[in-house]
């Protein structure tokens, strides 16, 4: 058994590896608990020093000033025995100095006295420590521009430049995100901006660094009219700081951002996911301050943009009402706005009285004056809900068609929701129809109980308007003709159908109709498409449209199930050309065509029937059944290649699940996927981190996290975050790994080792693509993983002269040849010239790398023929063969036709080998191509 000393060094050595975060605080508080158990002060110093650190960085303030306070007392008494320093890679306890006095003007429960003093307590020690005083004029300085002391803030920053940098400055990072914040909020934009550049430019980067930093200059960047650079900006500062409460202030000026920028719907969804917040850390007061008044200010642009009546989720939370009082059901967002506000104000006013300035009422009036602001910066992350032509009925008639229409579609949730509303309706046959949709939902949504109970009225209904034999017919079915699908009720509809002599057509038609239901739902096509004559023949008969068109799309679906795609089509679309058709049902069939086609592969045909169903549901105000048209409407517009149609049809989708409840996860995987096709990879990225967080906390399978996870790292990858893309990377490698998809897990190293070798990581990338090797051959029918995975880890020893190089393109050769997968074929033929010119080895590599051109061009990939052949041409110069390479330029020339690129520098380095061998009229010949 491990000792608990030894318990306690492991639970150290893995607190010192764990990122920060949830997992990393539970270590510590298992760390302290640990040494408070054994009685050991030093070991509680060691826990408790990393508790300050942990809870300086994860937001939890009573936590931090508590731990800090506790190391400091045992510091002042032993110094030898608790050193500030415990060298260990993290803060030392004067360094994490400069965090107590920011912690305690962050709340107006403490003092200008208390602060001061922590101020002064800080500098003493600094002093008798021999330190340099940078450290403390920096929290100085912050403290003095916090209290709204800007001249005080203003000399004291100018003696902060003055002092000589320490170990104890804030680094290049957090003190050019300082200064830049400062900048801003004195009206130096320019001066903000380019300390934030310097920082970019020079890779600095810290715990909240550049998010902060970036954040801090996003209105800057609008005001100097630099658009592009706002957005990129931030797009990077919120994908990074949305994970953590603690970055509650830095998600506050993006949400501002949002709304300055017309992106109300991307602001709304913002102040819905962190609201929450605000719960987080009861000591950053400040924080709440910043938040509720970013807060009021988007919901004022929300407000504004035609949605003040848009619920604000997450806002009635009980563990808000400290900051909203309480509230009768959810909050609206033109009345939340003026409540937050008011909060805001009433905080303010609290660090006000305290600092005797006004400083924070001077930042609620900066705030409020951008209200004249508007800049046009597009993102396309969120959109809301908007249905014009879904007016409220006004009379229990209309609200009769409007159920009648959603019951027609299969909109079961909202049929249900629209039903009371007709029920006073005073036509008995009327009623009676209203009560069988209900019945019939009821019996679809597995609540046959609650049918039961309503049958007794329905029966009453059909008496009431002389409707007799259906009556009694129903009195001896029981819910049969309801879609209840037991053995009885088949043998009941069976018995009734072998004496229908004396039943009306109608009572007939409503009998076949059941029993045809009931046979698709056994997968009996055939015998559904004959109750579906017999029921069409009553319906008919009875001149009942309605119920004949319903008989006609059992019948559409009779046909599909059966596998008749060309029947059933022909069918839909003889049904769309009727001038009867409920919009309903219209709505249905576009749909379930739409859905055809897209089998057939005719997507875009298919995604215009999407739209118009779409459209349909709209004015219904069919809100459930409109999310997953949207989403169809979206995946055949995807799978029809027009990427941009389909984010905007699955932003809706998106907005709607959320409103009504469904898989958010996947609407939002959909849209991030389609933003990437799109070219939008920075949204895309923030999109995809969302999936996959929310997929972590529903424990999805690993398989799943894992193709997320892969998705997230090529977007990252091309929005030009490669640190993060190699990260992620890593991590659905290890995803894939847990879900034991070999193939997958191989191909995520493959696309990390790709990363690091564009960064001159040759070391690492070859040891992960080894890695890769490995594990892919482990999946040995994945034969394109593999052929890919050897072709990589080929081409990475061929960078660095390793012959191993060649058996790997010789295997990929083989696999190329063993699966007739010719461009592979002239592909790693391709890099194994390439290889060999590595080796010096010149006539072998210009003969492989014309082999590989005619493999190109004998499948018509003109462009990879001419890119070898200006590859062989250059090694025949290189080789002092310059006449020789004159024909392999002129070849590479004529298949650059189409491919501008090689066409320009093909025949700029054949013009100069020309000129060079004096033929200068074929040279200027061949440059006349440069200026076509």
């Amino acid at each position: 058994m491990t000792s608990p000393k030894k318990r306690f060094s492991q639970l150290i050595e893995e607190i010192d590896r764990t990122p920060w975060g949830p997992a990393e605080q539970a270590l510590v508080a298992d760390a302290v608990s640990l040494a408070v158990e054994l009685g050991d002060e030093r070991l509680e110093y060691e826990a408790r020093m990393r508790q300050t650190a942990s809870a300086n960085m994860n937001g939890a303030t009573d936590v931090m000033l508590n731990s800090f306070a506790w190391c400091l007392a045992r510091h002042d008494s032993d110094p030898q025995r608790f050193p500030a320093d415990l060298d260990y890679g993290g803060a030392d306890l004067m360094w994490q100095f400069k965090w107590m006095a920011s912690s305690l003007r962050s709340s107006p429960a403490f003092s200008t006295e208390q602060i001061t003093a922590v101020l002064d307590d800080m500098e003493t020690h600094y002093r008798k420590a021999g330190l340099g005083m940078s450290g403390v004029l920096t929290a100085r300085f912050e403290d003095a521009w916090d209290a709204g002391r800007l001249d005080d803030a203003e000399a004291l920053r100018a003696q902060l430049e003055a002092t000589p940098r320490d170990d104890h400055s804030h680094c290049d990072a957090c003190g050019r995100s300082q200064f830049a914040g400062f900048f801003a909020e004195t009206d130096r934009d320019a001066e903000a901006i380019r300390l934030v550049e310097e920082m970019l430019e020079g890779g600095f980067s810290c715990g909240e660094e550049p998010e902060h930093a970036l954040s801090r200059v996003l209105v800057p960047y609008l005001r100097a009219g630099r658009f592009d650079e706002a957005r990129s900006a931030h797009l990077r500062s919120y994908r990074l700081a949305k994970d953590n409460p603690d970055n509650l202030r830095i998600v506050a000026h993006n949400i501002v951002f949002a709304a300055l920028t017309g992106n109300e719907a991307r602001a709304l969804a913002q102040v819905e996911r962190h609201i929450g917040w605000l719960a987080h850390d009861g000591l950053n007061v400040d924080a709440h301050f910043a938040a509720l008044a970013a807060f009021a200010f988007a919901l004022d642009r929300v407000t504004a943009a035609g949605h003040g009546d848009a619920t604000v989720r997450g806002a009635d939370s009980p563990a808000l009402e400290e900051f909203f009082g309480e509230h009768d059901g959810a909050w609206g967002a033109a009345e939340l706005a003026a409540t937050a506000w008011a909060a805001a104000e009433r905080i303010g006013s609290d660090f006000d009285l305290r600092d005797g300035t006004e400083g924070h009422a001077r930042s609620l009036t900066r705030l409020r004056a951008l209200a004249d602001e508007h800049y046009d910066v597009p993102i396309r992350s969120d959109a809301f809900v908007t249905a014009p032509d879904a007016a409220t009925p006004d009379d229990p008639d209309a609200w009769f068609e409007r159920v009648m229409n959603l019951a027609q579609f299969g909109a079961e949730h909202e049929t249900l929701r629209a039903l009371p509303h007709a029920l006073s309706i005073e036509d008995p046959s009327k009623l009676a129809e209203l009560l069988s949709m209900r019945l019939g939902i009821l019996i679809a949504l597995d609540r046959a109980e609650e049918a039961a109970d309503l049958l007794p009225a329905r029966i009453d209904a059909l008496r009431a308007a002389g409707l007799d034999a259906q009556a009694d017919l129903e009195l001896r079915l029981g819910l049969a003709t309801f879609g209840l699908n037991t053995p009885e009720a088949a043998a009941a509809l069976e018995d009734e159908l072998a004496n229908t002599d004396a039943l009306p057509a109608w009572s007939r038609g409503d009998l076949a109709i059941s029993r045809a239901s009931l046979h698709l739902h056994a997968d009996e096509p055939g015998a559904a498409l004959d109750m579906a004559e017999i029921a069409a023949r009553a319906f008919a008969e009875a001149e009942d449209a309605r119920l004949s068109n319903t008989t006609t799309l059992v019948a559409i679906s009779a046909v599909l199930q059966k596998g008749d795609i060309e029947a059933a089509s022909a069918l839909l679309d003889r049904f769309l050309a009727q001038d009867d058709l409920s919009i309903g049902h219209r709505a249905q069939a576009l749909q379930t065509r739409a859905k055809v086609r897209g089998g057939s592969e005719s997507f875009a045909e298919g995604a215009a029937d999407a739209d118009e169903a779409t459209r349909l549901l709209a004015g219904l105000g069919a809100t459930t059944a409109l999310a997953a048209a949207h989403l169809l409407a979206g995946a055949l517009w995807e799978d029809a290649g027009d990427p941009e149609k389909a984010v905007t049809r699955y932003r809706v989708t998106s907005r709607l699940v959320a409103q009504e409840g469904g898989d958010q996860a996947g609407a939002e995987f959909r849209l991030a996927r389609a933003m990437l096709a799109a070219g939008d990879a920075e949204v895309a990225a923030e999109l995809f981190g969302q999936v996959l967080e929310r997929e972590e906390q529903a424990e999805v399978p690993a398989a799943s996290r894992a193709m997320t996870a892969s998705l997230l790292a090529r977007a990252l990858g091309s929005a030009g975050e490669f640190g993060q893309a190699v990260g992620a990377f890593g991590y659905a490698g290890e995803l894939f790994a847990e879900a034991e998809e070999h193939a997958d897990q191989a191909m995520a190293l493959t696309e990390r080792a790709k990363i690091l070798a564009r960064f001159d990581e040759h070391a690492e990338a070859i040891a992960t693509l080894e890695s890769a090797s490995e594990i892919v051959r482990r999946a040995p029918e994945a034969v394109g993983a593999l052929a890919d995975v050897l072709h990589n880890l080929g081409q990475a020893y061929a960078a660095t002269q390793d012959d191993r190089a060649f058996a790997l393109f010789d295997e990929v050769a083989a696999l190329a040849q063993e699966h007739e997968a010719a461009w592979l074929l002239a592909d790693v033929t391709d890099s194994r010239g390439r290889a060999l010119a590595q080796f010096g080895r010149t006539d072998e590599a210009v003969a492989a790398a014309l082999t590989a051109a005619d493999g190109f061009a004998a499948i018509g990939d003109a462009g990879s023929a001419g890119g070898s052949e200006l590859f062989a041409a250059r090694l025949l110069v290189g080789d002092d063969r310059a006449a020789d390479s004159v024909p392999i330029y002129r070849s590479a020339l004529e298949h650059s036709d189409g491919y501008p690129p090689l066409q320009q520098v093909s025949a700029l380095e054949l013009g100069n080998v020309l000129e060079a061998l004096g033929r200068h009229g074929e040279a200027t010949e061949v440059r006349a191509l440069l200026d076509s």
